[in-house]
């Protein structure tokens, strides 16, 4: 299997596929017309890109711009759902509904940052500390702190996989999934190749977030406090170090086929039969224009694929 750059995320019956500093939102609208938007991507690094670029320092900045430009899509996608009420609405008034979209944007990404870190970091260390008249060594809460994490993470993606609206964006997860999987296995890009590619992708977001769990537990058992005031500051410290380690070792296990690395992927994949569903055609073309609006994946199967 041959890696490429792209990338992407389901949204709100539709698909954002990334490639570099371009981005495509496709989304099927209610009238069944797939519409596809391209964009150039701003990384919130601004002038100091490079930041993006820097081994253990990167995935910090590219965890977090992955999740603006994903509320952003999502937005985006949920317009077209809302459109009535926007054409009565006149020049002045959809700029100011533009601004307030803004505006609670970067309240979303900053309250889903807080939110996360109380109940995926602060809820299972306190849950821990319930153990200690039974469990006094530190090492092995830190260890059942560690799976409780993994834990809620599994219980809420259950929960929220029993909503209608999250099903179907799990199927247009599965469609993402299945077109780069597609492309890097030099399969041309049609909706019969596309079906029958795995729905599984190892540079998934799911395996990242499941990295992210499975390392603080190793860092944690390292670097112990004596302070439970301590140990929240530490959790908290640490979250930066952790989203930087992930995020070298997702890339590591997207580049790589070696065994062990194979081997570290398979609980995250695992959990993304959980997090996508099997996509109907109408879901895979759309997922194809999403790809071919910022890919051409002919030149790279060219290029990577055929030798003569």
């Amino acid at each position: 299997m041959k890696s490429s750059n792209i990338g992407g995320q389901a949204v709100l019956e539709g698909i954002m596929m990334k490639n570099q500093d371009r981005y495509a939102v496709a989304v099927r609208k209610p009238d069944g017309e797939i519409f596809v938007q391209t964009e150039t991507f701003h990384s919130i690094t601004g002038n100091w890109k490079k930041l993006t670029t820097i081994p253990f320092v990167r995935g910090v900045f590219n965890f977090i711009d992955s999740m603006v430009l994903g509320i952003k899509t999502l937005t985006f996608s949920a317009s077209f759902y809302e459109e009535e009420e926007e054409k009565e609405l006149s020049g002045k008034d959809l700029k100011k509904k533009e601004k307030q979209e803004n505006l609670m944007m970067a309240g979303t990404v900053a309250f889903s940052i807080v939110a996360a870190v109380a109940i995926f970091m602060i809820l299972p260390y306190f849950l821990s500390t319930l153990m200690k008249p039974v469990i006094p060594s530190y090492h092995l809460r830190t260890v059942i702190e560690g799976v409780v994490r993994i834990g809620i993470f599994i219980v809420y993606i259950l929960l929220i996989s029993r909503m209608e609206d999250i099903q179907r964006t799990f199927m247009y997860h599965g469609a993402e999934h299945k077109c780069i999987n597609c492309i890097e296995h030099g399969l041309p890009l049609t909706v019969e190749n596309v079906r029958k590619s795995s729905r599984q992708h190892k540079r998934c977001g799911t395996s990242f977030l499941f990295f992210v769990l499975a390392i603080s537990i190793i860092l944690l058992l390292l670097i112990q406090v004596e302070s439970p005031l301590m140990r929240v500051v530490v959790r908290i410290a640490l979250l930066p170090v952790i989203a930087g380690i992930s995020y070298e070792v997702l890339k590591l296990a997207g580049n790589s086929e070696n065994a062990l690395v194979n081997l570290l992927s398979k609980p995250g994949m695992a959990i993304q039969m959980m997090t996508t569903s099997e996509p109907d055609d109408d879901m895979i073309e759309v997922a194809i224009q999403a790809v071919e609006a910022v890919f051409d994946w002919r030149a790279y199967e060219r290029e990577n694929f055929h030798t003569s």
